[in-house]
């Protein structure tokens, strides 16, 4: 009865794929093996998965001239990268602030804020070109340390980044931003681990060493490549592949972040959960969230700003972020209703709290799928996701034994885990997805066999966990021994708003 009913889902996807409406679109929306690109003039850097639907429209008019941006394009972008601003300042810092108690809401909303302020700082100073110039396979070069020559003043001209088609840029300082924002709320997302007791001075100091030698690195790893128009001929294809990420080269598919964000970040947090220690009281006392109905408007922001975080990582208004936006929608969806069911059959009935985790799960999951599958394949992963998740935060986490605050490993590790495995799966064009870029020489679409590319997908989370892991363990503990990860007890117990702030969120 099982073989018979794989047989028919299989046979149902393939049917989908061949006749349905977004035939088309899949094809030219196919996924490469990485992300976007950096400058014209320069080795590109990759940043999402790029799409053979935009890529082979263009084969075959590569600029000849300086690259002249479409405004189209440029405007999108600026609007997906202010979307991802809000992911942050509000969304996830709301989203975070509901879930803690009363007493140390402003500290979450500190953390996230001055969090994310410093990483964009740092980004621009370094951490950018750490992560998007050609160095070798763990780590960028120093070409764009301070901005250099990004902008030259004097005539006013503007270096290009490449997006996934050959021929087609935008300004690189657009891309520099965009890729600002990922960093920065990727660090923002740990926070959630070790909520209500660890020093501020003590998380930003972690910060500024995870960020340096983890969410760079991994980001260089995954989506750093030379971009399209490097591969000019077959002669010079190896050369060019050669000087790509290691994850990259091993022909990982991350569209907008499953490993580099969430599953890097997730690691960073669990990892901080158990170095930090319990928070006092746990498992004797109850921690509830104070206000749920600012969780649900923080889950809401962060849906709405996830669009420009998925589509926004194809680099054009075209195809690709068309595919990306309606995945994030549905497969969003999808969880969200999975979680309530899964919660209902547990406990008897669905809660709000459940249905936000629900549709951060589902966002989680579908970031490095987005582009890279087709729509059914999009709801497949959402609702696995939603299932998945639930489990994350009850049966892990009580195996696990870490007080992760704001299950940050149950949703984003499990949840990011989850959907860069089941991109591997539904990316085949046998199952409704766009397939991958095969030869960026001549932009040709293709597909990789399942088991293939679920493998690849694996190795590409172990590297991730074990880098994430080691570099957190060792960051945690130099913090620890410098400047103390924990505050007192004392202060703890008074909440961190007043103690670490001197203000408080509400007066009664």
């Amino acid at each position: 009865m099982n073989k018979l009913l794989i047989a028919f889902v299989f046979s149902l996807f393939a049917l989908v794929s061949g006749e349905s409406a977004y035939a088309q679109a899949a094809s030219d929306a196919a996924s490469a093996t990485a992300s976007a690109p950096m400058a014209a003039s320069a080795p590109a850097a990759a940043g999402s998965a790029a799409s053979g639907a935009d890529a082979s429209a263009s084969a075959a008019s590569s600029a000849a001239s300086a690259p002249v941006p479409n405004k189209g394009d440029v405007a999108w972008m600026i609007v997906a990268t202010a979307l991802v601003i809000m992911m942050s300042v509000p969304a996830l810092a709301l989203f975070y602030g509901g879930l803690v108690r009363s007493k140390n809401m402003l500290s979450v909303l500190m953390q996230v804020f001055v969090t994310f302020s410093m990483i964009v700082v740092l980004w621009c100073l370094y951490g950018y070109s750490l992560a998007f110039t050609e160095g070798n396979a763990f780590f960028g070069g120093f070409d764009r340390l301070f901005m250099k020559d990004m902008f030259m003043a004097k005539d006013g001209t503007f270096a290009m980044a490449a997006t996934f088609s050959k021929g087609v840029y935008i300004p690189e300082l657009l891309y520099m931003a965009f890729q600002a924002t990922f960093a920065a709320i990727t660090c923002c997302l740990i926070v959630g681990a070790f909520a209500e007791r660890m020093k501020f001075g003590a998380v930003l100091a972690f910060m500024v060493l995870w960020f340096t030698f983890s969410y760079a690195p991994i980001a260089h790893m995954v989506w750093f490549w030379m971009g399209p128009d490097a591969y000019s001929s077959k002669a010079v294809a190896d050369a060019v592949g050669a000087k790509a990420g290691f994850i990259f080269q091993m022909g990982a598919l991350d569209f907008a972040g499953g490993t580099v964000v969430h599953i890097n970040a997730a690691v960073a947090g669990l990892v901080g959960a158990y170095m930090v220690g319990k928070r006092i009281g746990y498992g004797r006392e109850s921690f509830t969230p104070h206000s749920l109905t600012l969780t649900m408007v923080g889950a809401a922001l962060l849906w709405v700003g996830w669009f420009g975080f998925n589509a926004g990582s194809a680099l054009e208004a075209g195809n690709t972020a068309v595919l990306a936006f309606i995945n994030t929608f549905s497969a969003t969806s999808a969880a969200v209703l999975a979680w309530c069911i899964g919660e209902a059959l547990l406990k008897g009935k669905a809660s709000m709290l459940g249905a936000a985790s629900g549709a951060v799960a589902g966002l989680v999951a579908i970031t490095p799928a987005c582009g890279n599958v087709g729509l059914l394949g999009a709801i497949v992963i959402g609702f696995v996701a939603g299932f998945a998740c639930l489990w994350g935060v009850s049966g892990l986490k009580k195996m696990l034994g870490a007080d992760d605050s704001l299950d940050v490993f149950g949703v984003h590790g499990v949840g990011g885990i989850v959907g860069a495995l089941l991109t591997g799966v539904f990316n085949t064009q046998a199952l409704g997805g766009p397939g991958q870029v095969t030869d960026w020489v001549t932009a040709t679409v293709g597909s990789v066999g399942i088991i293939d590319q679920v493998w690849i997908q694996s190795k590409a989370i172990g590297v991730t966990i074990l880098w994430s892991g080691v570099v957190s363990l060792i960051a945690y503990k130099l913090v620890d021994m410098t400047i103390g990860l924990r505050v007192s007890e004392e202060d703890e117990r008074e909440g961190l708003d007043i103690t670490s702030h001197g203000e408080t969120a509400y007066h009664n």
